[in-house]
């Protein structure tokens, strides 16, 4: 919980410095509350939001932009737009699609993460799946994005769900932690803890992207209702969100994103630049160009599901869960 409140305030003290600056310069600001949970918000995962804040992105847009920590997992940050608390959401995929099939009008608006890359990191003494046999590894929940591609890497190299035993852990810092607490033998952890444990002699096993290299990770997610009559903020959102990726993949920004990182989450400065050379050098997809939507990413995560169990029928469409309105009218979404 301190954790979660040291970098809420930091957000809070970055928002309110960016909107003091130019409040003066916009007149028709709009307000819009973003809901996100603690896990997010102490990871790489947040980066885009960061950097969009940190850069004025939303107060040039026009937008009044306020977080609001959501207690919980992507159940209560969609509940939070249900109850009113949120405009917006931060929520992974599954949880979102899970949601929309039971009865929820929400949809994602844009995409904040396209491929995110985990590390299977292991013990010390532990230098190769093999040595997993009879292991306790930590997993996110398991119909989650980041469960099913570790376990497709475990089988892939060689291991059955019988050969382990699971313990859930919901976001990289409290696996980070079940990993260095010795309650987990392995587990797999988003940058850039995953290179700070490697530096503190962990092994990194292997990484998920090798067994799954394309689906869409998480989203901005609002009421479809809620949307229609706010099309204008949404689409200062996605026009600011995209001002943001921008900013982050552009090389002659790489120190200043460097150091967000490391403001933001502790990262050293080794740790914050191996976190971008892992996504841009080469690049992987690892981020969208400009918050646009992969239909073919998201299918991944319906198929993920569909191998869980989790439909009763053949798996819906990916448009099912999704509403391109405003990334098209701020020109940021092909025709798809």
């Amino acid at each position: 919980m301190k954790d979660l409140s040291r970098t809420f305030l930091f957000y809070a003290a970055t928002i309110f410095l960016a909107n003091g600056c130019a409040l003066a310069q916009t007149p028709d600001f709009l307000d819009l509350r973003y809901g996100e949970s603690a896990s997010p918000l102490q990871s790489i995962f947040s980066l885009p939001i960061l950097i969009a804040e940190r850069q004025q992105f939303f107060v040039r847009r026009g937008l009044h932009f306020s977080i609001v920590p959501v207690q919980g997992g992507g159940e209560a940050t969609i509940d939070a737009l249900t109850a009113g608390r949120a405009d917006i959401s931060h929520v992974a995929t599954n949880f979102l699609i899970t949601a929309v099939l039971k009865g929820s009008d929400a949809a994602a608006i844009a995409a904040e993460f396209n491929n995110p890359i985990y590390s299977l990191v292991a013990k010390p003494w532990i230098k190769s799946f093999d040595e997993l046999k009879g292991k306790r590894i930590g997993m996110a929940d398991m119909t989650g994005t980041v469960s099913l591609s570790t376990l497709a890497l475990l089988a892939k190299r060689g291991l059955a769900r019988k050969d382990f035993e699971i313990k859930v852990i919901e976001g990289t810092p409290a696996r980070f932690q079940c990993v260095v607490r010795e309650d987990c033998d392995a587990a797999p952890l988003g940058q850039p803890q995953d290179f700070f444990a490697q530096r503190q002699g962990f092994h990194i096993l292997g990484l998920s992207s090798e067994a799954v290299p394309d689906f869409l990770y998480t989203v901005s997610v609002a009421r479809r209702s809620w949307a229609r009559e706010n099309r204008e903020a949404l689409i200062r959102y996605v026009r600011a969100l995209a001002d943001s990726f921008a900013y982050i993949r552009d090389p002659v920004h790489r120190d200043d994103v460097a150091r967000a990182i490391q403001d933001a989450w502790g990262s050293s400065d080794a740790s914050a630049r191996e976190t971008l050379a892992l996504y841009f050098e080469p690049e992987k997809n690892v981020l969208p160009k400009a918050g646009e939507i992969s239909l073919k990413g998201l299918q991944q995560v319906i198929a993920f599901l569909d191998s869980a169990g989790t439909f009763k029928g053949p798996p819906p469409p990916a448009e099912n869960f999704i509403a391109l309105d405003y990334l098209r009218a701020a020109g940021l979404q092909d025709g798809q």
